[in-house]
């Protein structure tokens, strides 16, 4: 979802491609991993690229909170679940709001959409802290707006349905709920570094085209098997945009779960990644 690095393709003799040992995927393409992003980038500021990411992100997660808490309100307005289209729906709704919101923006902001998509690409260098802090910003405030219109549209029912806000279900712990929202932000962050690695970019050219799909997928997957327990955050720019605007008690007791679980899971993926995954040993071909 970041889109700051480019494939590197270099003559075949002129630089000797480093293979993964025991790989069966071998290839003639040629790749040169891309220089991390500098911590800091201020030249960034006065860039109109830059600026127009983060509009970008505004808009995205805005029309990602208005579709989604549409949905879950009216799952929750019907007399049941049969009479809706149910937990399902609720996760084909965000996972597929995510592929298409990807799909829209990867090519400008590079598509994050979520604070902790964000932050782990930050912890792996892959945008400066300047980005990442501005992405995070933009991005929650797109989720206020879009909950907000929502709740401008149906105000009475927007209270009574709930608001689309998160909180950790009857019957289950706290740290039920943030072992879920850890693991399913695992899930998607590592999805999102597995779809944009640009090392198999390089190698298959399909895989651009392609990386929103396993990243609403991821999505879709996650909110199947947390909705029961914490009604799926994984994304903190969804949870307080829909807290704030709903702005009730109980919203507001395990809100920070739905921070510091994706902020943890997110940090995990981008290590397991990192030192893991793009970590194996490596040989020369001749």
């Amino acid at each position: 979802m970041e889109g700051k690095e480019e494939d590197v393709r270099v003559g075949a003799n002129k630089f000797p491609e480093r293979q993964p040992i025991g790989t069966s995927a071998q290839s003639d393409k040629d790749y040169k991993e891309p220089p991390p992003a500098p911590l800091f980038e201020p030249g960034e500021l006065s860039s109109w690229s830059f600026w127009r990411a983060g509009i970008a992100e505004f808009i995205a997660t805005f029309l990602f909170l208005y579709i989604t808490v549409l949905t879950v309100m009216g799952v929750k307005r019907a007399p049941n679940m049969c009479a809706s289209v149910g937990i399902q729906g609720i996760a084909w709704a965000f996972g597929g709001m995510i592929f298409a919101l990807v799909y829209c923006t990867a090519g400008i902001s590079g598509g994050h959409i979520n604070p902790a998509v964000t932050f782990g690409l930050f912890l792996a260098r892959k945008l400066s802290l300047t980005r990442a802090v501005f992405y995070m910003v933009m991005q929650c405030l797109g989720a206020i707006c879009g909950a907000g219109v929502v709740k401008g549209f149906q105000p009475t029912p927007y209270q009574t349905l709930g608001g689309g806000a998160n909180t950790v279900a009857h019957g289950y712990t706290k740290g039920s709920g943030l072992g879920a929202e850890i693991l399913g932000t695992f899930v998607l962050v590592y999805t999102v570094f597995s779809a944009t690695d640009a090392k198999r970019s390089a190698r298959d050219s399909h895989v651009p085209i392609l990386a929103p799909l396993p990243i609403g997928f991821a999505v879709f997957l996650v909110h199947l098997a947390t909705i029961p327990i914490t009604g799926t955050g994984i994304n903190p720019a969804r949870s307080l945009g829909a807290a704030i605007i709903y702005n009730k008690d109980h919203s507001w007791d395990d809100h920070w779960i739905f921070w510091v679980g994706p902020f943890i899971g997110a940090a995990l993926a981008a290590l397991y990644h990192t030192l893991v995954i793009r970590a194996i040993p490596f040989k020369s071909r001749s």
